[in-house]
């Protein structure tokens, strides 16, 4: 290095020892005010309810005032934009389910900020596999059966989603890729509309998580034909995997991951996942997550970040082959 290169190098130390300094500073004094945790869905729903849950036990364990504000809009994407502009102070935080990685396909180059470059993860909070559907009308009685039919009737079938991009959309095409049969895709504005349209017998599959599609089953209203997971849910105990009714080995499923904007201090994550990962695991959540068919996980930043990019990935892959187009 030569002199002056050397004296510039010199001259700007006491700026970024002072920069690092005001970060470490701000990491011990946080937090000073509310943290305001953004939900990109409306109230009510999976995502919500568990993030509610786990926040409310992180408040608990901490003292810290987390306030949950619901922003819903244009499939998640407005509650995210709004998280990745935030200042990187460590008081503003988001969660997000699976939808996020299927956006980074499906918009592509057309929305405001990187579904991964924008943010900082936190933890995997927990996975909620996903449960396929029929309508008592539908001749099929088990996965087998039902691979079959799909085979042998191609675009006969119809399946219902809570629109376009959803994991319940996905999920589906990839079963359909899977076992390499033609089924149509109808989309709705939300679940509940299309699970009328089962019960109704105008689409004949529906794929959704369990805590809002095993009421209808034990209530004798649809029939369940199988659980995109490796194991059978305690939650539904009586449902079998895809593969144990005669299916292909797939799993597949919705899932919470908290994420904060890019550049909020290490230790500010650091703090959060300990917290959350502590939240997650304790018995009355992990009970409550039972009841919902969630998974508790609680994972690391490195392992919420490598499971985010896996599944950004896989969706990309059945979106291009499926030919998915965002609405």
């Amino acid at each position: 290095m030569t002199l002056p290169s050397l004296s510039k190098t010199l001259a700007l130390l006491p700026t970024f020892v002072l920069a690092l300094s005001c970060t470490a500073v701000q990491a011990q004094t946080w937090p000073a005010k509310p943290i305001k945790w953004i939900v990109p869905y409306t109230p009510g729903g999976i995502t919500d309810n568990a993030t509610r849950m786990v926040v409310q036990k992180v408040s608990e364990q901490t003292g810290w005032t987390i306030l949950v504000e619901n922003k819903p809009g244009a499939n998640s994407l407005l509650g995210a934009d709004f998280v990745a502009k935030a200042p990187p102070d460590g008081y503003t935080m988001l969660t997000v389910i699976a939808a996020h990685a299927a956006n980074a396909s499906l918009y592509a180059g057309r929305i405001p900020y990187d579904p991964v470059k924008s943010f900082a993860p936190i933890s995997l909070v927990g996975i909620a596999p996903l449960i396929m559907t029929a309508g008592n009308s539908f001749p099929p009685k088990d996965m087998k059966e039902l691979v079959a039919y799909a085979r042998a009737n191609p675009g006969k079938i119809s399946f219902g989603s809570s629109g376009v991009g959803a994991a319940a959309h996905l999920t589906t095409e990839l079963f359909k890729q899977t076992i390499g049969a033609d089924m149509v895709h109808v989309p709705y504005k939300g679940t509940a509309p299309a699970l009328q349209d089962l019960m109704g017998g105008s689409i004949q599959i529906l794929v959704d998580v369990p805590s809002t599609l095993m009421p209808q089953v034990r209530g004798g209203k649809i029939k369940a034909m199988g659980m995109f997971s490796a194991k059978r849910l305690p939650s539904a105990p009586e449902v079998p995997t895809l593969a144990e009714g005669g299916g292909p080995p797939l799993e597949s499923s919705t899932w919470v991951l908290f994420l904060a904007p890019a550049g909020v201090p290490r230790d500010i994550v650091n703090r959060l996942n300990t917290e959350v990962a502590k939240a997650v695991n304790s018995p009355d959540i992990k009970a409550k997550f039972e009841a919902l068919g969630i998974i508790p996980v609680g994972n690391t930043p490195e392992q919420a970040a490598r499971f985010l990019d896996d599944e950004i990935a896989k969706w990309a892959k059945v979106i291009v082959t499926a030919g998915v187009k965002a609405e």
